[in-house]
């Protein structure tokens, strides 16, 4: 499942560096034009999937997450596929609006690995399983550009089609879903309600999907604005390269640590690593702003990234902790909504906040924003350790 990830990642990465010149192939659109289709066409697949993933992950817990994986993985490919085809950026824009309509892949093998994970090593084994994740988007858009480069961008919207196809065939073939049971776990259907009803009785468990979102937001305020940055920090001629760098690095540190913070989080708690790598990402996020050296941004992205590779495999992690397996998958949905919510406000703010106080700005206030969600959760926890005590007092004294 991991392997199918890392080609799905990379599948859906690789046509990111090449999608504004592709809609400049289109007809004759001014620079401003090109840029705002550009976000248009890059944020909608986003937005669709914000909605329906939930749909996804109530389906899936209903007739099993492998068929999800199959449907959503060709859905996928075909929307890919007939993307090099387009002749007009509308045509685009509705394909990317369906690839979101089919976006269910990632999220749905999350859900299907923790629904047969036992809970004492699920962050361990979420943490391998984004392993895969991380590794396709650090290769996606590198063999992406080189592909379009040799081959023209038509021919390789159709080789990401069949590496998706190639990702969905690895599924049917390879992939056995079984559920893991826990004891005194009831194995029964929930009704929307029961779910979310679940949901709004464990402040903690929104939380971690406010946390969800906020990592997206902050990873994403300052995507379209890095090349521009590194642009202030170097004169050197190989820019995009350098800025593909600066931005993979992340990624880089994500793949040497997230499978570690799982295997701690099974530990010590998950949530408590959560609070440590919240303030841990803010404190190696905000000193980005400062830099006067490329070399300088490259490292504390490293270092950034080493931390905030934990967050997404703790946060699915405690969903599996605290949702009965039978709800998990909507339980997952909603929570990738939020993620997905996320990638959309993050570019719109950070355009926002860069246009009005600089570059630099971005980076202040998207750190201070995830040291800001760590206090939160500080506070939330200390509550629930005072109403555990509290209650613990009430049972000694009966």
């Amino acid at each position: 499942m991991g392997f199918a990830n890392m080609l799905v990642a990379g599948s859906m990465t690789m046509v990111l560096p090449f999608l504004s010149l592709y809609i400049e192939s289109f007809g004759q659109y001014s620079p401003e034009e090109v840029q705002r289709w550009a976000g248009i066409v890059f944020g909608v697949s986003f937005l669709v999937a914000f909605l329906v993933s939930p749909v996804w992950g109530r389906i899936g817990d209903r007739f099993g997450r492998k068929s999800i994986l199959i449907g959503t993985g060709f859905g996928i490919a075909l929307s890919v596929f007939f993307m090099g085809y387009a002749e007009s950026v509308g045509a685009l824009f509705v394909l990317r609006a369906f690839m979101g309509l089919a976006t269910g892949f990632i999220p749905a093998s999350m859900a299907l690995i923790s629904a047969q994970s036992d809970k004492r090593t699920a962050g361990e084994t979420l943490g391998t399983l984004q392993m895969g994740t991380v590794s396709g988007g650090l290769m996606g858009p590198l063999f992406g550009g080189l592909i379009a480069d040799t081959v023209g961008m038509e021919l390789t919207f159709i080789l990401t089609a069949s590496v998706l196809a190639l990702a969905t065939l690895l599924v049917i073939v390879g992939v056995k879903e079984v559920i893991f049971e826990e004891k005194g776990e009831k194995q029964r259907s929930y009704h929307w309600k029961e779910v979310i009803r679940h949901i709004v009785t464990h402040p903690l468990l929104i939380m971690v999907m406010v946390i969800a979102l906020i990592v997206q937001l902050v990873n994403f305020s300052v995507q379209p604005l890095l090349a521009l940055y590194v642009g202030e920090l170097t004169s050197a001629e190989n820019m995009a390269f350098l800025a593909g760098m600066a931005f993979s690095v992340t990624g880089l540190g994500n793949l040497l640590a997230t499978r570690k913070w799982g295997q701690i989080g099974d530990r010590i708690g998950h949530e408590k690593i959560l609070l440590l790598l919240l303030v841990l990402s803010g404190l190696f996020f905000i000193p980005q702003a400062f830099v006067t050296e490329l070399w300088q941004l490259v490292l504390l992205r490293f270092l950034y990234g080493i931390q905030v590779g934990g967050l997404i495999p703790c946060t699915t992690a405690y969903i599996r902790q605290v949702a009965p397996v039978a709800m998990q998958g909507e339980v997952l949905g909603y929570n990738q909504s939020f993620r997905f919510l996320g990638n959309v406000i993050g570019p719109v703010s950070g355009g926002v906040i860069a246009s009005s106080f600089g570059i630099p700005a971005v980076f202040i206030f998207s750190g201070i924003l995830l040291i800001i969600t760590a206090v939160v959760v500080k506070i939330m926890l200390n509550h629930n350790s005072r109403h555990k005590e509290k209650n613990y007092e009430q049972t000694q004294t009966v």
